[in-house]
């Protein structure tokens, strides 16, 4: 259905994480929030959040709250402003994310449902994966056990900075959580192709889930050549932002046999929605990742997994570590699942 929007209010905030972390190319330890909420004709309001990392999302905080003051401008049918969102708002996707989120969460509320249902939903609740940042060894495994006490039962282990003691670590904490909890990996662009044959040879006694995005995207094509039970098992981040990357990335051999899709990457459900659809047509998996980012951007994200047919993984964690947020509800997690709430859009609610 069309609605029409006729006020859209932004502000930004600036939030804390409880636990800094690292990562191969940098260590955070706050975050830069910009918040939307759009007013539709009847009343109904909806939410959103850019989280943008320029690193990651291509855009400086900067850049993000600019684009969001113009935003403020927008007025009239969903289907118009997607369109000024696609053509304007391209070198500011978590910006867009932000706006198309708020109104997807409209739509939802309007209509009276979540907004999964209101799309068709396809999966019912699934593990979501949580970050252990780069640490130290005990460090690790003490945030392991904290987190598998807590009911997780996926641990994703930031590595990348150097082969020899990612290995070691990796080994180290299989031993420690034994064979029941599943391991992924994430090496944020910190190997090359050799390394990752050589990572890929000496950690599989260690039986880990897969490789995310091993090597900068100027490699992507050298990836080609790695035998196919390894491209399969690597998963694409930082090579994935848009519709064009996804054209690119579908070409036979496959680089990669995942993608991961965040919103504030490629600009918002409308987006991500149409690169989902292009991975089940080419039988790409789909992991659906985040930034540290508050609820109401997770929730998004959950809402479109649940519909997408290609979704087999979770890695929606970004929420946890915030000293606050500026919005509550938006999903349950329990025993380290993810469930959807029975609230109208995105289930979200502003914190005062």
């Amino acid at each position: 259905m069309r609605v029409h929007v006729v006020r859209v209010e932004t502000w930004t905030e600036s939030i804390a994480l409880t636990r800094p972390y690292a990562i191969a190319f940098q260590a955070t330890d706050r975050v830069e929030l910009g918040c939307v909420r759009v007013e539709l004709d009847d009343g109904t309001s909806g939410f959103g959040c850019a989280a943008p990392v320029e690193e990651i999302t291509g855009e400086s905080f900067a850049a993000c709250t600019a684009a969001l003051m113009r935003a403020r401008e927008l007025r009239g049918d969903d289907p118009r402003i997607q369109a000024r969102l696609e053509a304007e708002f391209v070198a500011t996707p978590a910006a867009r994310a932000a706006v198309d989120g708020a109104i997807h969460d409209a739509v939802g509320r309007k209509l009276g449902r979540p907004l999964v249902e209101v799309f068709g939903r396809a999966h019912k609740p699934l593990p979501t994966s949580v970050t252990i940042g780069i640490r130290s060894l005990a460090d690790t495994l003490s945030e392991a056990d904290e987190y598998l006490a807590r009911g997780f039962t996926i641990l994703k282990i930031k590595i990348g900075e150097a082969l020899e003691h990612d290995i070691e670590r990796l080994a180290r904490l299989r031993e420690h959580v034994g064979g029941a909890v599943i391991l992924r990996a994430d090496a944020n662009v910190g190997y090359d192709v050799r390394a990752i044959e050589r990572f890929c040879a000496e950690t599989e006694r260690f039986d880990i889930e897969f490789l995310e995005q091993p090597a900068p995207r100027a490699l992507d094509d050298e990836l080609r050549s790695l035998p196919a039970s390894i491209r399969a098992r690597l998963a694409a981040d930082e090579s994935l932002f848009d519709v064009s990357d996804a054209l690119r990335l579908a070409r036979e051999p496959h680089p990669f046999g995942i993608w991961n899709l965040k919103l504030q990457k490629c600009g918002g459900i409308a987006p991500a929605r149409r690169i989902a659809r292009f991975a089940e047509a080419h039988g790409i998996d789909v992991m659906w990742g985040c930034m540290d980012e508050s609820v109401v951007g997770i929730a998004a994200a959950l809402h479109l997994a649940y519909h997408c047919p290609a979704t087999r993984y979770l890695d929606l964690d970004g929420s946890l570590d915030l000293a606050r947020d500026p919005f509550r509800g938006g999903f349950a997690l329990r025993d380290g699942v993810m469930h959807t709430l029975d609230a109208t859009g995105l289930g979200v609610e502003r914190n005062a």
